[in-house]
């Protein structure tokens, strides 16, 4: 779920490094809302970033 419909941001894993340098995995995840949006002239809920929420990517429906 934690994919961007609009710019397709996702989940990206890399390696959390403590202060003694013992490395585990970890996962970084976008800030998706389940938003209502117009999609093709019809309104219908959609998964977007809030970067793209703020940018103007993404036209609410009322």
């Amino acid at each position: 779920m934690a994919k961007c419909d609009v710019c397709g941001k996702g989940v990206v894993f890399g390696i959390k490094v403590s202060h003694s340098h013992r490395r585990s995995n970890r996962t970084w995840k976008p800030n998706v809302k389940r938003v209502k949006a117009v999609v093709a002239g019809s309104p219908k809920y959609i998964y977007a970033c809030t970067r793209c929420l703020r940018s103007g990517k993404v036209t609410r429906a009322v």
